[in-house]
C-alpha cells in the first residue's frame, strides 16, 4: 500500500463528459455516413470518454454515482448543445424532464455520501 493521497475522481469526469457530449453532437452532425470526418470524432469521444470513465471508477467513486453523473450531465449538455448547433427545440414537457434527470441525479449522490459514512470500513486485503 501507498502512503500518496488518492486522487480526485471529478477532472476525469468532467472530461468523459465534454467528450461523450462531443461524440454524440459529432454523431448528430456526420448526418449518417454522410461526413466521415465527424465520425473520427465519434469514435475518438466515445473511446476516450469510456476510459476515463474507467479512471474515474478505479479512483473510487461508485459506480452509480459516477454513472448517473456522467449521463444525466450529458443529456443536459447534449439536450442544450443540440439546441444551439443544430436548433433542436426542447419543450415544456422535455424541459421538465430534464429538470427530473438533475434532482434524480443530486439525489443519487446525496444518497451516496449518507451511505458511505454510515457503513463501516472493510479491512484491507495484502495482495
Amino acid at each position: 500500500m501507498t502512503d500518496r493521497p488518492r486522487r480526485s475522481a471529478w477532472p476525469p469526469l468532467l472530461v468523459a463528459i465534454a467528450l461523450e457530449v462531443m461524440a454524440t453532437l459529432s454523431l448528430r452532425a456526420a448526418e449518417g455516413f454522410t461526413h466521415p470526418l465527424w465520425l473520427i470524432l465519434v469514435v475518438i469521444g466515445y473511446s476516450g470518454s469510456l476510459w476515463l470513465l474507467s479512471i474515474v471508477l478505479d479512483r473510487g467513486m461508485p459506480v452509480g454515482v459516477a454513472y448517473g453523473i456522467w449521463s444525466a450531465i450529458g443529456v443536459v449538455a447534449t439536450a442544450v448543445l443540440g439546441t444551439v448547433l443544430f436548433g433542436e427545440l426542447l419543450g415544456p414537457v422535455q424541459i421538465i424532464g430534464v429538470g427530473v434527470i438533475v434532482v434524480g441525479v443530486l439525489l443519487v449522490e446525496l444518497g451516496s455520501h449518507t451511505r458511505e459514512t454510515a457503513q463501516p470500513a472493510l479491512p484491507e486485503v495484502a495482495a
